[in-house]
């Protein structure tokens, strides 16, 4: 998962050019639907052919089979038995819950990442807010600023060193940036937003646990309230 949410490549690039070299076709194809999945892309509700799917990622049906099993784990598609597989609903109604799970979980998370990332993703963490501060000004749409956020996310997730609290963070992650993506219209620009993650970074580069937490919980927290005064 560490590849979800990367910022889209030019476009007219070919589905084929996506794949990584040390991607499997199946990881390939979870990770290509998982990013349209999320900042819908594909609609909530609209049916998932395999066939079709298969024909524009450029791979095989059974590798999009286990893809999209993975994805019904997620909670991010629903298979119903003679009727095919559908991009999962999103309900507002499940902020709430979800928000409560990230607000517990996310400040661990990044307290964990400040304790145990090694030397080399302390430099790699420093490197990339840097690389966010770069980026934040260049980008205008919407959804690349939600994938620059995810990028965010799974950076910090990866640095936690847990590879089961990075995989339920990713999973509430992607929950949550369904949910801003169904609101995305109606918000002010997310940049603002997605800057906090600068100084978080920089905590957890330094080793600074409690900084990272209390940054953490301002930031899940402002992401909430951010949705609410919306809808």
């Amino acid at each position: 998962m560490g590849h979800a949410g990367r910022l889209p490549v030019e476009a007219g690039a070919s589905s084929a050019s996506l794949r990584h070299d040390e991607e499997s076709f199946a990881d390939f194809a979870y990770r290509m639907l998982c990013d349209e999945l999320i900042v819908l892309d594909i609609k909530p509700g609209e049916p998932l052919n395999d066939e079709v799917i298969s024909r524009r990622l450029g791979v095989g049906r059974t590798p999009i089979r286990e893809a999209m099993k993975r994805l019904e784990s997620d909670h991010l598609v629903v298979a119903y038995p003679r009727r095919g597989t559908f991009a999962a609903g999103v309900d507002i109604k499940d902020l709430a819950e979800i928000s409560e799970i990230r607000q517990l979980l996310e400040p661990v998370a990044a307290a964990r990442a400040a304790r145990h990332a090694s030397p080399q993703l302390r430099k790699e963490i420093r490197d990339f807010a840097h690389e966010v501060a770069q980026l934040l000004p260049r980008i205008q749409s919407q959804q690349d600023l939600m994938r620059l956020d995810m990028r965010v996310h799974r950076m910090i997730y990866r640095a936690t060193g847990s590879r089961h609290l990075e995989d339920i963070l990713v999973r509430y992650d992607n929950l949550a940036t369904r949910i801003w993506s169904l609101v995305l219209e109606k918000l002010p620009p997310v940049s603002e937003h997605i800057a906090q993650h600068i100084e978080l970074l920089e905590c957890i580069a330094a080793g600074d646990s409690d900084a990272a937490a209390r940054l953490t919980t301002r930031h899940v927290t402002d992401f909430e309230n951010l949705i609410r005064a919306v809808l």
